[in-house]
């Protein structure tokens, strides 16, 4: 009975809390682009002008948030459980470090690419399920698969349990170094904005926004050819025509039949969302957060009003 008053009252419950807001308003920005993105990693040709044209004409806008449950039914978790790896493995590669200090920016990004790696272990059957929903067309969706238990089962049913598990290397392979290189820019951008405001933890909240933007940015650029492997060989089906054995075999398919533009094809869309799904995250994480402590009667340091 007393168990959410007690939670709440804790930092960690504050900020699991927080994280979970942050996650979900960040789903909501970004599902839209998230969905274009995924069209044009799996077609053979389309701008994402073309593609958004066309789903909201031929299928409706609401087809651009299919397959939105199972994510945002697992972010809370997800992000608490990468944010709480992320903050052990930084200072694990940093003993000699103070707990009062930072850790160094070696220790961020060698504990963003061990909480990325772990995280894959719980996304992949989570980013599977979504791409599946995200490609059905409106018929197929009428007649295969409601949501994501429907398509999870399906998937069961057809490919065998290890089939939920499809991509689960390449989505490892994807977001260690993307978690490695989001964690080292977002501390580094930050730090250079406002000079000793790792330490403080009190820069503005302009430039925590901007920060987390170009962190998401960061993140994405350098790992987007793997996602586009990912995507590809997640959406393959028993009855899809291409074939793909394996990541390596994905690759040379893709670059045979599309060219080399295709493992950069949904680039700028993938960026843009990264933008924006990092700004909402952040502007909902620290909202949520000033909530909480203005409740307990205290007041965040963090600065609201400083230009960057």
């Amino acid at each position: 009975m007393d168990f959410w008053p007690e939670f709440l009252a804790s930092s960690w419950g504050k900020e699991f809390v927080a994280g979970g807001c942050g996650g979900i308003a960040g789903i909501m920005a970004g599902y839209p682009l998230d969905s274009i993105r995924v069209r044009q990693q799996s077609s053979p040709s389309g701008s994402a002008f073309s593609i958004l044209r066309h789903v909201a004409v031929k299928e409706g806008p609401l087809a651009l948030y299919r397959g939105m449950a199972a994510p945002l039914a697992s972010v809370t978790f997800q992000n608490a459980m990468v944010f709480q790896i992320y903050a052990i493995l930084s200072r694990s590669f940093d003993s000699s470090i103070c707990s009062n200090e930072p850790p160094s920016y070696r220790g961020v990004a060698l504990g963003g690419i061990g909480a990325g790696a772990l995280q894959s272990l719980m996304l992949s059957p989570i980013e599977l399920i979504k791409i599946r929903l995200q490609l059905q067309t409106q018929n197929q969706h009428k007649n295969m698969g409601k949501g994501p238990l429907s398509v999870a089962k399906t998937i069961i049913t057809t490919e065998g349990y290890r089939g939920m598990y499809r991509g689960l290397t390449v989505t490892a392979l994807r977001d260690a170094p993307s978690h490695g290189f989001y964690f080292w820019t977002y501390e580094f951008i930050r730090e250079k904005l406002h000079p000793g405001c790792r330490k403080t933890g009190q820069e503005s909240f302009n430039t925590m926004l901007f920060a987390g933007g170009l962190a998401g940015v960061a993140s994405w650029v350098c790992c987007y050819p793997l996602d586009v492997v990912k995507t590809r060989i997640q959406a393959q089906t028993p009855s899809s025509k291409v074939k793909y054995d394996g990541i390596v075999d994905c690759f040379k398919k893709s670059v045979t039949n599309d060219g080399y533009g295709v493992l950069f094809r949904g680039l700028g869309t993938a960026v843009c969302r990264a933008f924006v799904v990092n700004g909402a995250i952040f502007t909902a994480y620290e909202t949520a957060l000033r909530v909480f402590f203005n409740n307990n009667g205290n007041l965040n340091t963090l600065q609201t009003d400083n230009p960057i």
